[in-house]
């Protein structure tokens, strides 16, 4: 009886070494990948046709100003400049960079008035300055920030952008409502909607609220503005000191309907 017993442990011992040498083993694996897309977006509130009708004396004098009438607000994930392009069908063309004339008034004998109106002759303005204003070759001004000019000698400051290639970044010293040309202008990544440096919405380098300003003169000669073939929105420039005609009231617009776009760009760093 004890051979017995003695055998079936012996079996029992080689079984449980053999079990703990043998042990089978299944895997399988997942692969786990992030993708982060680059997102930048713009966002604009307010009318996307902001007119100005001047059909009083005082208005042609003083001017017409639309106060907020467009708000922008950014969203990025990376580094982005944003800047303002005055742009029509007449600089698209390459003929020049003036209003397109839509509609005349009057049998258009007087061989003082004109049609050829500059883009320019539209002013803007920021509610808060670029936040990357010390850039570099910038004259420290180089934005919509300033507050608009009653001196009819005040041209390049309020004076939009203005290209017959609006999808081209600005050079070096010109007009950027954030950001600027060089590689080591820029905002960084962010959005308006949360807070960023201790500021929200609005309040944010994020957010912009632009008014807009004509002011035609009487006749109009559109003091403020300018006449060339290019205009690089730097106060600087020569040519951005030459009004439109000199100031002088030998050539004046011709009454009518003039049309252009304001093209807001929000672009990659």
């Amino acid at each position: 009886m004890k051979k017995v017993i003695l055998s079936i442990a012996v079996v029992s011992a080689i079984l449980a070494g053999t079990n703990a040498k043998a042990q089978l083993i299944d895997e399988q694996n997942v692969t786990v990948t992030m993708d982060l897309q680059p997102i930048l977006q713009l966002n604009m509130n307010g009318s996307q046709n902001v007119d100005f009708v001047f059909d009083q004396i005082s208005e042609y004098v003083g001017g017409i100003t639309q106060y907020g009438a467009t708000q922008l607000n950014v969203s990025s994930t990376v580094s982005w400049d944003l800047y303002a392009a005055g742009f029509s069908s007449n600089a698209a063309s390459g003929t020049t960079l003036a209003w397109d004339n839509q509609v005349v008034y009057g049998e258009g004998n007087d061989g003082n008035a004109t049609t050829v109106l500059p883009l320019s002759l539209l002013e803007l303005h920021q509610d808060k300055a670029n936040p990357d204003i010390t850039q570099s070759g910038d004259s420290g001004s180089d934005d919509y920030y300033s507050p608009f000019q009653t001196s009819t000698t005040s041209i390049g400051v309020s004076n939009i952008y203005c290209t017959s290639a609006p999808y081209a970044r600005p050079n070096a010293g010109s007009k950027y409502i954030a950001g600027g040309n060089a590689d080591s202008d820029f905002v960084v990544g962010g959005t308006y909607l949360v807070l960023q440096n201790g500021a929200v919405g609005a309040n944010s380098n994020y957010s912009y609220t632009i008014d807009y300003r004509i002011v035609p003169g009487l006749p109009a000669v559109f003091p403020r503005a300018s006449l060339m073939t290019q205009n690089d929105g730097n106060s600087s420039t020569a040519d951005d000191l030459t009004s439109f005609n000199g100031g002088s009231a030998a050539t004046y617009a011709r009454p009518g309907v003039y049309t252009m776009n304001v093209k807001y760009i929000l672009v990659e760093n």
